[in-house]
């Protein structure tokens, strides 16, 4: 019987051996990136990322050790990755300028906004650094169904879902030939969100209204409010909940009378160590709610159902699937899925 067992266990350890590893990279690789064609003559080796989500996806495929600098931070890197950022660059908390970005010698920008980017960037405009040998790229999440030419944070045409993450991923894994790395993530992100949703199935179809509020330029102004087909929007519709908000734009700001009109059962809070604005502070942001005369009565503040959600989480990114489990813990904890 031993034998049988010792030869058995040989035998899978030859499968498991023989089993096809994904193909390796093919260079040259040509992409179409947000309109543009993008060739590699090799795996990139000298990266500044520009965008903490960005940053993030680079880190979950093990790409720290390329990372030559970032810039565009909301708040803290994902815990896993504190000590591997600790050792990169940061050009800039924010907008960092087209001069420090060339002068870390990249051989790839990677950003996540359109904006920093792109046809006018603020950072630098894609064939400003092509006319120097170094290629862009961008998140397809912010240029696929979504036009960014209409001031502030764009319009999105179509709901954005987590499958163009899945397709900055591949795209990453395949331009740095990391397959292997890429699908692995992928299905670890789709396992977590069908866990979060299976979590909160109870409250699927009743059409919960929920505001997603990120910051505002004054803390007793309009509100910059998640958008019809925004992120935040996927999370709605993942657990079953409503959005109160039905315009195109990514983040519109709307006032909370038209706000209160809807009266939302829970508001999502953006937290964040940026402090552009006053509101970006969630503290502020409950006081202005549980003393406003407007929002005072509103359901949520009457209830106090204020959920606390990382800002990166509210944004297109490997984040999302954290705010689902978010905002899916919230409700479970104010017997909304009941």
């Amino acid at each position: 019987m031993r034998q049988i067992l010792a030869t058995m266990t040989f035998a899978f350890g030859l499968i498991g051996l023989a089993a096809p590893s994904l193909a390796a990279t093919q260079y040259p690789l040509t992409i179409t990136n947000c309109g543009e064609q993008v060739t590699f003559q090799k795996a990139p080796s000298k990266i500044v990322s520009i965008g903490q989500g960005m940053t993030e996806i680079l880190f979950s495929l093990g790409l720290a050790d390329k990372i030559a600098g970032t810039a565009v931070w909301v708040g803290p890197v994902l815990p896993q990755y504190a000590e591997a950022n600790s050792r990169i660059k940061r050009l800039a908390d924010n907008d960092p300028s087209f001069e420090s970005v060339v002068g870390q010698e990249p051989d790839l920008v990677a950003a996540e906004f359109e904006w920093h980017v792109g046809a006018q960037g603020s950072v630098g405009k894609r064939e400003q650094f092509k006319d120097l040998g170094i290629n862009t790229y961008l998140a397809p999440a912010d240029c696929v169904a979504k036009v960014n030419t209409d001031g502030g944070d764009g319009v999105r045409k179509e709901l954005f879902t987590m499958e163009l993450i899945y397709r900055e991923i591949t795209e990453l894994s395949e331009i740095f030939d990391v397959k292997e790395r890429g699908d692995a993530l992928i299905s670890k992100l789709k396992k977590r969100e069908t866990d979060a949703v299976a979590s909160i199935s109870a409250a699927s179809g009743k059409n919960l209204p929920i505001v997603f509020w990120f910051s505002s330029k004054e803390v007793n102004g309009d509100a910059f409010i998640a958008g019809k087909n925004s992120a935040p929007a996927y999370i709605l519709k993942a657990i079953g909940a409503r959005n109160v908000v039905t315009t195109e734009e990514e983040w519109p700001l709307v006032g909370w009378e038209t706000i209160a009109q809807a009266n939302p059962a829970v508001i999502v809070l953006a937290t964040m160590d940026r402090r552009r604005y006053a509101a970006d502070d969630p503290k502020v942001k409950i006081d202005f709610l549980e003393n406003d005369p407007v929002t005072k009565e509103l359901d949520a503040v009457r209830n106090k159902h204020f959920v606390m959600m990382d800002a990166q989480s509210m944004n297109p990114t490997i984040r999302t699937i954290d705010g689902i489990e978010t905002l899916a813990n919230g409700i479970k904890s104010f017997g909304l899925s009941q």
